[in-house]
């Protein structure tokens, strides 16, 4: 088959690998009928994550159908069209027992494109298929159930969740890159006051308008100060979400939130950033960090089999699964070329 893997910073191929077979009892492997590119994995080829190996098929999300099961597997069968998370749970650790599957120490948490072969291929094998592959309801498109593998359990859970947005909360989020554009559409859900966007890019900032944003913000045109201001009495934000990954987009969250504020750090940062503890402990900040554990993975399905949650606008631009090298050119190139987020799909 053919698959997209990691040949060390800055280099990666689209060619011929072995084909995926079941290992372990609770495997599965899945035919790719539509797959996507996270900014995760443009940090691996920029050589941030080390524990990648060459060679690695990268990729953590993606639709299929299921080819073939080990003997263990209970709960899907070949045929079954699949949402391929890009969590795998084993399941019986204390972690998943707790539904924090992203802290897998059984052998999941984020193995795909990262620790084991991923979902930029033809097929992928899934560990632990019972507890990392979803049955896609009726109706449910590929591509819109795509957008599940990842961006959005990911920005409601680790921006909308760990930020504890509640009706009538004003809420900045910083970036409106595929992230911040979930997390601006699950922050919905929670009616709050007012929900501010904040990046460089006008594409971007015309799609947080779509989204559900009140107001959009030009990075170049405001500061902390300039963002506490739009907040209840000018005293800040109740909840900033930080959606970028860089040293500057963290201070910014911290400094726009009021007293008693909560930031919520979803960006996935390459350099150090500091925490000024010196001005910040006094103000009651919460601050969390996280990987997504994708426990709302089956709510959030139901909202979108339901109606009620709104995907259309994420995905720009479509491909064929054999333009692989083009999507990662155009995705890694947003400014040039508008795109948010890319679908390829099996021809």
């Amino acid at each position: 088959m053919k698959a997209l893997t990691y040949h060390g910073p800055g280099r990666r191929t689209w060619g011929e690998v072995p084909d995926p077979v079941v290992r372990e009892p609770e495997d599965a492997v899945v035919r790719v009928d539509a797959v996507t590119i996270c900014g995760t994995d443009l940090h691996i080829l920029k050589g941030d994550v080390p524990e990648v190996a060459e060679g690695r098929v990268l990729g953590h999300e993606a639709v299929g159908t299921v080819v073939e099961t080990g003997p263990g597997v209970r709960t899907v069968a070949p045929g079954d069209r699949v949402l391929v998370s890009c969590i795998s749970a084993c399941g019986r650790c204390r972690y998943c027992r707790a539904a924090v599957y992203g802290q897998c120490t059984g052998g999941g948490g984020w193995v795909l494109g990262h620790l084991v072969d991923g979902t930029q291929a033809e097929y992928v094998r899934t560990p632990f298929a019972d507890n990392s592959l979803h049955k896609l309801p009726e109706g449910v498109t590929d591509e819109a159930a795509l957008l599940l593998a990842d961006i959005l359990p990911t920005a409601y859970e680790v921006g909308v969740t760990n930020g504890r947005v509640r009706p009538g909360d004003t809420v900045v989020v910083v970036g409106a890159g595929p992230i911040g554009l979930a997390a601006i559409t699950t922050a919905r859900l929670f009616s709050p006051r007012e929900v501010i966007a904040v990046d460089l890019a006008r594409t971007r900032l015309d799609a947080a308008k779509r989204a559900g944003a009140d107001t959009v913000l030009d990075a170049r045109e405001v500061d902390a100060a300039a963002l506490r201001a739009l907040g209840p009495d000018s005293l800040g934000a109740d909840v900033a979400i930080e959606a970028v990954g860089i040293p500057e987009t963290f201070e910014l969250c911290t400094r726009a939130v009021r007293p008693g504020g909560r930031v919520a750090n979803v960006g996935v940062h390459g350099r150090p950033a500091v925490l000024h503890l010196e001005e910040l402990w006094i103000r009651n900040l919460t601050i969390t960090t996280g990987l997504v554990d994708t426990r709302s993975t089956p709510l959030l399905l139901d909202l979108l089999a339901e109606g009620r949650l709104d995907t259309d606008g994420l995905v720009t631009h479509r491909f064929g699964l054999d333009e692989m090298q083009d999507a990662y050119d155009v995705f890694a190139d947003p400014d040039t070329s508008g795109a948010l987020k890319v679908a390829l799909f099996r021809t």
